[in-house]
């Protein structure tokens, strides 16, 4: 087998601080010495009326012309020359904790750096397709265990070195030795070779039908091996822009990367600056006064008090589910009568509507914009009655209820949390909320496992195998699942690798290890000046290279 695609081809100011002299006399007017000079001579006699007001008048002339200039210069340094603006601001949701994308988890730093920052073997498109990246085009043995890239030529990375198959090679394999984040995606991937300077060989033990797609991610990404950088606030990549700063509380400004050796991606905009606003009602008014010309997500409810006339806003289905996990080794949860209860008392139609009815219900933990997707919606339908028998059977009543902790990040704001402790109210759960801030949850829950529910909007495509991985933070040991999605990797054929995908999820979904309480229709408000925003995906794939603003 065989494809080929062809080529695809402000700073944060320092403060400063001007010391105060403790001897400064308390009397003083002024620092300027002529300034406490005059004070100090009341009585003398000052310039004719005349001088006065001619030197008022210069001053006066000075300031028009001085801000005339100011504005023309501010202008120009702001617009390109065909007219469009040096600068996008966009507004997103979730800031990366670091910039280390080979051990920070979550999928906000993907979306900022992979293939604006960091580029990976292979790209993917807002279709979630895969398409050429650093190799331009690639060969499949039939067997389904040997790739081989063929890279585009003359690549470096931002600094200027060359980026060639030895690269390549030496971050895949870096990436297996060391265990760098998403490595078990790529479990069955022998080694990497490099075989000439622009070809590289990747063996594996046994195929793997998604190695191509994983391969647009973390585990494809090419790193610069003699670049000596501090990865968690800075960045050596050969992507279209670089990393002019971060502060992950605050903004990421991006510059284009002036040694970008691509011409397809090659940037439309200089300077793009990323906001992290997590806050809904922030976010809106941000968008609405200028401060951010993009908002990805935007509130779907607050987005209806946009002007139209000024705004393009909206919403394509994509890869985020919003899950409520169970902790499947809580002695509580082990009880699958429990999670099954959980799961027909959740009213989904009432969360949907109260988030303005943009999302989808997603009854299963494959999306539908991934291979496999199959409606699973119908194997626990809301049914209270039903609920309240199995928590009846399994010992708890309203009157005994059973209390759990649902542990979730605030920038998912609470009414979630009300609603999903009102709702199992009804069947004799007794549910506490504990707001964390997102850093804690991805420090308590997400690596060290310690929740009993959890709350998160897993934004990652073609995750499934998390579902088959018993140390992932699930800690769900499904034999069928694993089976099934074993088979699924082994087929050479995309239709039977999706059979049995589809079997896999629906083993999973029967089983209750989570509730998938809705597929997340991202919403996003952009303004009409701007072009190339892509209108779906774009919390996984962002190519900030496309987009540009005119003036």
């Amino acid at each position: 087998m065989s494809q080929s695609s062809g080529a695809y081809g402000e700073a944060d100011a320092t403060e400063q601080k001007n010391e105060q002299h403790n001897n400064q006399p308390a009397s003083s007017a002024s620092t300027d010495a002529t300034l406490n000079a005059r004070a100090k001579s009341p009585k003398s006699k000052g310039p004719n009326k005349w001088i006065i007001a001619i030197i008022a008048v210069i001053a006066v002339v000075a300031i028009i012309v001085g801000v005339i200039v100011f504005r023309n210069n501010s202008a120009s340094s702001d617009t390109a020359e065909n007219g469009t603006s040096n600068t996008v601001t966009i507004g997103l949701k979730l800031a990366p904790v670091s910039l280390d994308i080979r051990h920070q988890s979550g999928s906000a730093i993907e979306q900022v750096l992979i293939g604006n920052v960091y580029e990976g073997l292979l790209s993917r498109d807002s279709d979630n397709k895969v398409q050429p990246g650093l190799a331009k085009s690639w060969d499949i043995s039939n067997d389904g265990t040997t790739y081989t890239f063929h890279l585009n030529q003359n690549m470096t990375f931002s600094n200027g070195d060359k980026l060639d198959a030895d690269d390549v090679a030496w971050s895949i394999n870096q990436l297996k030795e060391k265990q760098y984040y998403n490595a078990n995606q790529v479990a069955s991937l022998d080694k990497a070779e490099a075989v000439d300077a622009n070809t590289v060989k990747l063996t594996l033990s046994t195929p793997d039908s998604n190695l191509l797609w994983y391969l647009t991610g973390r585990p494809g990404l090419v790193f610069d091996k003699n670049a000596k950088y501090n990865a968690k606030t800075e960045a050596v990549g050969s992507g279209p822009y670089t990393v002019e700063s971060f502060d992950s509380a605050s903004k990421m400004v991006l510059k284009a990367n002036a040694k970008y050796w691509g011409t397809a991606h090659k940037p439309a905009t200089q300077n793009v600056v990323i906001r992290f606003l997590a806050d809904d009602n922030a976010a809106v008014n941000a968008l609405k006064s200028g401060d951010v010309d993009v908002l990805s997500p935007v509130n779907a409810t607050l987005a209806k008090s946009l002007d139209i006339n000024t705004y393009r806003v909206s919403a394509a289905d994509g890869s985020d589910k919003f899950v409520l996990a169970f902790n499947c080794t809580n002695a509580k949860l082990k009880d699958k009568r429990v999670r099954q209860a959980i799961r027909y008392a959740i009213n989904h139609k009432e969360i949907i509507a109260s988030r303005g009815n943009v999302d989808y219900a997603l009854g299963g933990p494959i999306p539908s914009v991934d291979p496999g997707y199959e409606d699973l919606t119908g194997l626990y339908p809301y049914n209270v009655d039903k609920a309240k028998e199995l928590m009846k059977e399994a010992g708890y009543t309203t009157d005994k209820p059973l209390r759990l902790t649902l542990t979730y990040a605030n920038t998912y704001g609470t009414e979630l949390g009300d609603q999903l402790k009102s709702q199992l109210a009804k069947i004799g759960i007794d549910l506490k909320i504990d707001y964390v801030e997102f850093s804690t949850w991805l420090q308590n829950v997400h690596a060290n496992g310690d929740y009993e529910l959890s709350l998160v909007d897993h934004a990652e495509s073609h995750d499934f195998y998390k579902w088959t991985t018993p140390d992932y933070y699930y800690h769900y040991d499904g034999k069928q699942a694993q089976e099934l999605y074993a088979k699924a990797l082994e087929a050479t054929d995309e239709a039977d690798s999706a059979k049995y995908l589809k079997q896999a999820a629906k083993a999973v979904s029967e089983d209750a290890p989570a509730d998938w309480l809705f597929g997340y229709r991202v919403t996003v408000a952009v303004n009409k000046h701007v072009q190339g925003f892509p209108s779906k995906l774009s919390q996984t794939v962002l190519p900030l290279w496309r987009i540009s603003k005119n003036k």
